[in-house]
């Protein structure tokens, strides 16, 4: 399959996932039912679709990570505008009670 996608730790190298479509794909060649398909063997096919199931995981970890990251960065944000709330607060009470310079 020209142009599909390579795992980013693997350069030039095709992905488990595209391996596993392009067994998949060769497997379903449409040809007449008299011809005999080749089967891919099911320890290799057992590998290929593992190897494709764990790349999926590992896209999903990485992808709920991010959202974890960003969601760190959006707590911190707000932890750093609570604290400037809580001195313009502190501020206005000095104020009310006249005790500002």
């Amino acid at each position: 399959m020209p142009g599909g996608r390579t795992s980013g730790k693997e350069s030039g190298k095709p992905s488990r996932q595209l391996l596993f479509l392009e067994a998949l794909q060769n497997s379903r060649a449409s040809s007449p039912v008299s011809e005999v398909h080749t089967p891919v063997p099911p320890s290799t096919m057992a590998d290929l679709v593992q190897g494709a199931t764990m790349d999926c995981i590992l896209q999903e970890i990485t992808a709920e990570g991010r959202k974890l990251e960003g969601m760190d960065n959006a707590m911190a944000s707000l932890t750093a505008e609570t604290k400037s709330m809580r001195l313009e607060i502190a501020g206005f009470q000095l104020r009310i009670l006249g005790l500002e310079h």
